[in-house]
């Protein structure tokens, strides 16, 4: 079995509108040294596969199908054998 751990965020080109309402109101709490803030969604996701570089093309496979939407969001993933 694998667990697949995968971060989508906003690319960099896309305004994020939830992260620039977090950081607004971290200023407004006096967290001035916030420049950025980057919201997304996370998912765990555990699977079979015959080895690791099977489950990592599965990964990729199924969260491009199904995770992502291609035109705004990327996504970056970590994989454990468990």
């Amino acid at each position: 079995m694998y667990l697949a751990k995968i971060y989508v965020t906003y690319k960099q080109s896309i305004l994020d509108p939830q992260g620039e309402v977090i950081k607004s109101a971290l200023h407004r709490l006096d967290y001035q040294t916030v420049e950025r803030v980057n919201q997304g969604k996370y998912f765990e996701i555990m699977f079979a596969a015959d080895n690791e570089s099977a489950a990592a093309a599965e990964v990729k496979a199924f969260t491009e199908a199904l995770l992502i939407n291609h035109n705004t969001e990327t996504y970056r993933f970590e994989l454990a054998e468990v």
